[in-house]
């Protein structure tokens, strides 16, 4: 099966190359602007949340309501948990800036997101992504403490959605990389990721869960998976929170020795390729008209990685790749997942739009690694709630076999 993997890796990082090599030949005497953020600057005609509350009290609006290194904070009290079971009650605090003039460096962002649901899931996620001065660095992390009880349907797609037992587990992630730039859209760095499990137990009486799985490692008392990235980030974006036409790729390799207190070594490999095309002709560049793009490829060793640590449905960067799932439903050594989503406005000054979506994976396990797919699909609203950090208010609804819900978020799944 590995040399099939092997086969698929490489056939992936081929695509990769041909999607960015054209961009990148006509980089090479790139300045360091960006030329979507100038669009941007004076939104005067745009209108938010906030141009409809002081238009309720008579209050004038200002000509131009987006200031240097001013700093945007987004309060969500309906912020979407990550796509388990049960409803969950979270808060949502988001604080966007530029650290740097608009023209040369990206929005830097951090987010709190505590929740509790009723099946006594807790977290305190902290995640940011941090742009210094001309972008000259880039500080990534993703700080996670979580009580995290949820189903399992054990490796590939051998379970239906109602053969799934309960797994116990408390989580600790420590995710941090730094970044350097080397051309205008381009950043090498390394990084430190640590995942610890424990508590583990199964939740359902008589279930075994290494015979429910059929995986024996990382399934009892603890794991701990301590290891050292190699990061490569290109970006032609101007923001995360609501991109415009560009490409973001990123690839995570990631080592997992002996000597970092890991039971058995082993490693990944993360790829996430991501493409935004404007359909406006060149007329309205900020106005939303898109079509965008998502796919990523993420690899296991088979030598050990804990049961926890596999690849698997919303467990992403961002919990975003299961719209339409439980996350979770699906696991493995490998995972590939495959996105598509339209974006346009509704009215003219941006206050309202909508998006359509659909998306498809596949994981290895079982031997149904790209011969079983996985489709799910779903719409959503979106309401301008900042125009001067150009983020949006999203209620999306999402659905597969056997599973719907609706979501809500303030920053783009993608």
């Amino acid at each position: 099966m590995y040399s099939d993997l092997k086969c698929h890796l490489f056939f992936l990082f081929l695509s990769i190359l041909l999607v960015c090599s054209c961009e990148l030949i006509f980089a090479q005497n790139a300045s360091d602007l960006i030329p979507q953020n100038q669009a941007l600057k004076d939104t005067s005609k745009q209108k938010d949340l906030l141009d409809v509350y002081k238009s309720w009290f008579g209050i004038p609006p200002k000509s131009k309501a987006h200031p240097q290194d001013k700093l945007y904070f987004t309060l969500n009290p309906l912020a979407g948990a990550p796509t388990s079971s049960g409803n969950a009650l979270v808060t949502s605090t988001t604080a966007n800036v530029y650290l740097g003039p608009e023209s040369t460096t990206y929005l830097s962002t951090a987010n709190f997101a505590p929740y509790f649901n009723f099946n006594r899931q807790f977290g305190l996620p902290l995640r940011s992504s941090i742009w210094l001065k001309d972008n000259d660095w880039n500080i990534q992390g993703d700080i996670r403490l979580l009580v995290y009880p949820q189903y399992t349907w054990g490796l590939g797609s051998a379970h239906t959605i109602t053969e799934k037992t309960w797994i116990n587990y408390d989580y600790i992630r420590f995710y941090q990389a730094l970044l350097k730039k080397i051309t205008p859209h381009l950043f090498l760095g390394m990084g430190y990721d640590l995942d610890y499990h424990f508590g583990i137990a199964n939740g359902d009486t008589g279930v075994n869960l290494t015979k429910f799985t059929g995986y024996p490692y990382g399934l009892s008392g603890s794991s701990l998976s301590s290891g050292i990235t190699f990061n490569m980030l290109y970006d032609t974006r101007n923001r995360n929170v609501y991109p415009f036409p560009g490409t973001y790729l990123n690839v995570v390799y990631r080592v997992n020795p002996g000597f970092m207190g890991n039971t058995h070594y082993w490693q990944s490999v993360f790829v996430d390729l991501r493409k935004y095309f404007s359909l406006n002709g060149g007329e309205k560049p900020d106005q939303q008209n898109t079509i965008a793009f998502w796919t990523f490829l993420w690899l296991n060793s088979n030598t050990g990685t804990p049961y926890l640590d596999l690849p698997s449905i919303g467990w992403d960067e961002y919990n975003r790749s299961a719209r339409g799932f439980y996350q979770n439903r699906y696991r493995g050594n490998a995972l590939y997942y495959l996105e598509a989503e339209y974006r346009r406005d509704i009215t003219d000054n941006g206050l309202f739009g909508f998006v359509v979506f659909s998306n498809v994976n596949t994981v290895s396990g079982s031997g149904t690694f790209f011969k079983s797919w996985h489709p799910a699909a779903g719409s959503g609203l979106r309401i301008k709630f900042s125009k001067a950090s150009n983020t949006n208010f999203d209620i999306d609804y999402a659905f597969s076999k056997g599973y719907q819900k609706v979501l809500f978020n303030f920053s783009e799944a993608f």
